[in-house]
């Protein structure tokens, strides 16, 4: 039988994930006078996709870059931090608070100025104005969890979320594990309103490396189970079906790719896009990977390919500010590598491939405030589904959300989660999978679920209503072999566990809005419906499950003002 704290956690407003978009949830609402508790699978000192550093932030400031507004929508449109799949109020949103949260980093330590003023450098077209913020983010998780709990938030790592109590039509509590100790015990929540900052699907898809599972440029414990969380409580989801990629030094999967000052070219040195040619540029680097981030792949397929990343042109002074940019991202360990094994990037160029098949950027749904359309349910970060600003996104909705959420729980009053069927469902279910001595080890299920996805629900390959159809039986299935044969012998595999039937939730969802979806628009390609539905174009795709579990999906307009 599963450990069973005996104590409900109490609270008014839970923090799950203590990524950017956690801290800074937290930090708000506790601020505004709300009992916070921030539970974090790992530890709130590395953990999320701002573990290690971040070396850009998408910032607005109106004396650098003028009070026009609709110019700055227009221009981030053509930065990795727009596109077509964003709601643009709230990206007007998003920017008018991008300064405010520059100070409030400040004045956490955050070096937001590293060169004595604010220098906007990468991410963006050569002429265009440049919008993000070029920082040193190496300490921006310490300097967070010490904010945080200056303002008095409760802090409790090795703490996994997963569920969220719904009583009475809103937010009551959640159901946790602690996996602190060799051996977890179950932890329930009582609280009045809650975040889900869990960060973006991992570990869906197989990586360019299959057999090294956490070979990945993101936080391998971001498996997309706030996706799975919400959609389980009757949440909306937006834009589930399309999957995103990423690009960056093939086969050594760190992000990164706006930080590099190169160009990316043919085997002959040759341009690939005409965005940057002759000596690459410290200001906009090579946008080519954000405006068609598959370019990798696309070459390979047509044979002209591969693309390498050409630095050969860079000076002395360019390599170094590299060095140091990566740093500041958190991934100097490409530099570390290219030392050790001798080679000059001056002299050699760097092959790029198209890696890391996420759930990311897609997801919840929100408003303004960061409030899902479950009452009492805010998210922020890379599991929202209608907004992005990826670091800047996570910080400002996290900082909109915790205002919010201070105001909300002062209206509500606290419901009793005792009696709620899903806290015995999950009782049992966790007993069986602690309780079983002999079963499936998670890793089985975790390969499993990625051949199915990779195979029957493709992320770079074209899909059909067929594979579908089979994709969603087969998950199933899977799902059921899970819940009878899954074990565990410590909570650390007993977290796996629960990540992989959250996974096996996320990808059904991404199953069968893809099903849904008959057309082909950006990596969702269908070889039965070829076209692009020009009817469906600034439209959005929601889906939500009723409290039968069945889905039910719509297109919505995307919101433009």
């Amino acid at each position: 039988m599963i450990k069973v704290r005996d104590k409900i956690e109490c609270c008014d407003f839970l923090v799950v994930g203590g990524g950017m978009g956690g801290l800074e949830a937290a930090i708000a609402a506790a601020s505004g006078g709300a009992d916070v508790i921030v539970a974090e699978k790992h530890n709130t000192l590395r953990s999320g996709c701002g573990a290690n550093g971040n070396d850009h932030f998408l910032c607005y400031i109106p004396e650098i870059h003028g009070e026009d507004m609709e110019l700055v929508l227009r221009e981030v449109g053509n930065t990795l931090d727009g596109g077509p799949w964003v709601d643009i109020d709230l990206t007007r949103v998003l920017l008018q608070h991008t300064k405010e949260v520059v100070d409030r980093w400040e004045s956490y330590g955050i070096n937001m100025r590293p060169t004595g003023k604010y220098v906007f450098e990468g991410h963006s077209l050569p002429g265009q104005q440049l919008y993000h913020l070029k920082f040193d983010g190496k300490k921006q998780k310490g300097c967070l969890t010490q904010a945080a709990k200056d303002a008095g938030a409760r802090l409790m790592n090795h703490v996994l979320i997963n569920e969220i109590l719904v009583k009475d039509g809103r937010v009551a509590g959640a159901i946790g594990v602690d996996i602190s100790e060799e051996e977890p015990e179950m932890v329930l929540f009582q609280c009045k309103a809650a975040i889900l900052c869990a960060g973006m699907g991992l570990r869906l898809y197989p990586q360019q490396n299959p057999t090294y599972m956490f070979n990945l440029p993101g936080c391998p414990a971001d498996v997309g189970s706030g996706h799975s969380m919400a959609l389980r409580a009757g949440a909306k989801l937006v834009n589930i079906d399309i999957p995103n990629v990423h690009a960056g030094p093939k086969y050594f999967m760190r992000g990164g790719k706006g930080t590099w000052i190169g160009i990316s070219s043919t085997i002959d040195g040759k341009p690939v896009t005409p965005y940057v040619t002759g000596k690459p540029s410290r200001a906009t680097g090579d946008v080519t990977a954000d405006v068609w981030p598959s370019v990798y792949l696309d070459k390979m397929l047509d044979g002209t390919g591969p693309v390498f990343m050409n630095c050969t042109e860079l000076d002395d002074d360019d390599v170094e500010y590299m060095r140091w940019a990566f740093d500041c991202e958190g991934i100097g360990s490409i530099f570390e590598y290219f030392d050790q094994r001798g080679i000059d990037i001056q002299k050699e160029m760097i092959e790029f491939g198209v890696f890391n098949c996420t759930m990311n950027n897609v997801g919840v749904e929100i408003n303004e405030k960061a409030e899902s359309s479950l009452p009492g349910l805010y998210a922020a970060g890379n599991q929202v589904g209608n907004v992005r600003g990826n670091l800047a996104g996570a910080a400002v909705f996290g900082m909109l959300a915790g205002r919010s959420a201070a105001e909300y729980v002062k209206t509500v009053a606290h419901q009793s989660i005792e009696d709620i069927p899903l806290v015995e469902e999950k009782k049992a279910l966790f007993s069986a999978i602690w309780d079983r001595v002999d079963g499936a080890h998670w890793k089985e299920p975790a390969s499993t679920l990625q051949q199915i996805m990779n195979d029957y629900a493709p992320a770079l390959k074209p899909r059909t209503e067929n594979l579908f159809r089979v994709c969603i039986k087969y998950l199933a299935d899977l799902k059921k072999l899970c819940y009878t044969e899954l074990m565990a012998e410590n909570s650390h595999e007993f977290m796996r566990c629960l990540e992989v039937l959250d996974q096996i939730d996320l990808g059904e969802a991404v199953a069968v809005t893809g099903r849904h979806r008959k057309e082909s628009r950006g990596r969702h390609q269908r070889a039965d419906y070829k076209f692009t539905d020009l009817t469906l174009n600034n439209k959005f795709m929601v889906v939500h499950k009723d409290g039968a579990g069945e889905y039910h999906m719509e297109y919505r307009p995307r919101h433009m003002r």
